[in-house]
């Protein structure tokens, strides 16, 4: 995939950490000039309080071959979103790949209340980081990345259409934010199809994001160890993995055949034949309905 991307400029809104940095890194590795935005910087954290900054992905895209510019920003700010824009604009005059990965919720949402047990202000603030920020910055996004035929928008979620339309994720507030996601990607897919751009939802599998790694107290290094408590870890991958899903799509001259549809990181290696980086193709949602959901011992022979 090196120099695929090369003269195309991407923006990856959410691209601290997790699915977001790894995908901003595998655009930069293909040769992409990749604006990544958040709002955790050298000089200040999010609510997250976390020590992954925008600054540090930008210079990890640059160092995988691309050109990483951090634009600190608020995705809830109109304001914001619009002289973010507006600077893409002024300095490429072009969008090429728009991926909305925006999410911040993780200390948000409960995994046992119940709809009226669930704090309403807290529930209320997932759709608002979720979902809202999502529209926001495809409103202002989407007019420039028009202006040339062939522009793909990713929508970065939590399951596949269909996996979600028949299981219940988590608790109401979670659910209804990833669900909405993947129909943000499908509505956009029917608005932008006569411009010659394609929309598409994407869902990681079980993702080795910092945070993930942070819950099981093992480092990317030495993530076998979590399978002693979670067996069905095994199935997990990294966040370049979904990156290279997103590279993939970005390239295909041909990627219009997507359009609208709610692919995953597993479903689209099968096709484009990357790998994750240890050389393997976690198909996880597959497994995680063969296996998993089915109650079986965790074993992921040909699954990955």
């Amino acid at each position: 995939m090196t120099n695929s991307l090369a003269g195309k400029v991407a923006l990856v809104a959410g691209a601290t950490r997790g699915a977001g940095r790894g995908i901003a890194v595998e655009l930069g590795a293909a040769g992409a000039t990749v604006y990544v935005t958040g709002r955790s910087t050298r000089e200040r954290r999010s609510e997250m309080n976390r020590p992954e900054t925008i600054e540090e992905t930008a210079r990890l895209v640059t160092a995988a071959g691309g050109r990483g510019i951090a634009v600190p920003a608020d995705h809830l700010d109109p304001a914001q979103v619009s002289a973010l824009v507006d600077r893409i604009d002024a300095e490429q005059g072009r969008l090429d790949v728009l991926v909305n990965d925006i999410w911040g919720g993780e200390l948000l949402f409960s995994w046992t209340d119940r709809l009226w047990e669930h704090s309403l202000d807290d529930g209320l603030r997932i759709l608002r980081l979720a979902v809202d920020t999502h529209i926001i910055t495809s409103h202002f996004a989407l007019p420039l990345l028009i202006r040339r035929p062939g522009g793909v928008v990713v929508e970065v979620t939590d399951g596949t259409a269909e996996y979600n339309a028949a299981n219940y994720r988590v608790s109401f507030f979670y659910d209804l934010a990833k669900v909405s996601v993947n129909r943000i990607a499908f509505s956009q897919a029917k608005e932008l199809a006569p411009y010659g751009a394609t929309a598409v939802s994407l869902t990681p599998g079980w993702l080795r994001s910092e945070i993930m790694l942070g819950h099981f107290g093992v480092t990317e290094a030495t993530w076998r160890d979590a399978l002693a408590v979670q067996p069905h870890f095994a199935i997990s991958e990294t966040p370049a993995f979904t990156g290279r899903a997103v590279a993939a799509l970005a390239a295909d001259p041909e990627v219009s055949r997507w359009n609208g549809r709610s692919l995953s990181s597993g479903q689209l290696a099968q096709v484009y034949g990357f790998t994750d980086v240890d050389g393997s193709r976690p198909d996880a949602w597959r497994y995680l309905v063969e296996v998993q959901d089915a109650g079986k011992p965790a074993d992921v022979t040909g699954y990955r």
